[in-house]
């Protein structure tokens, strides 16, 4: 008898995109704490805050993709 019968194992497609938009939410968080302090170093790395900057704006479209597929179009 297989134990996991009764428990789903595998979470909807909305469900996984909901995780991996929070997931993604945190991350662009964290980014912009990062580039926060470095900013406000005494003699900041400005190749490394181009990158960080880089990086939280690709954040920042997949987070509006996956905010897109989640949202249902609306015909006016």
């Amino acid at each position: 008898m297989n134990a996991h019968s009764d428990t789903p194992l595998e979470m909807n497609p909305e469900d996984v995109m909901r995780v991996k938009l929070e997931v993604l939410r945190r991350e662009h968080r964290d980014l912009d704490e990062a580039i926060t302090a470095l900013i406000a170093a005494a003699h900041p790395d400005q190749l490394r805050l181009v990158r960080l900057k880089k990086q939280k704006l690709s954040l920042k479209d997949q987070i509006a993709r996956i905010e897109d597929r989640l949202t249902p179009d609306i015909i006016a």
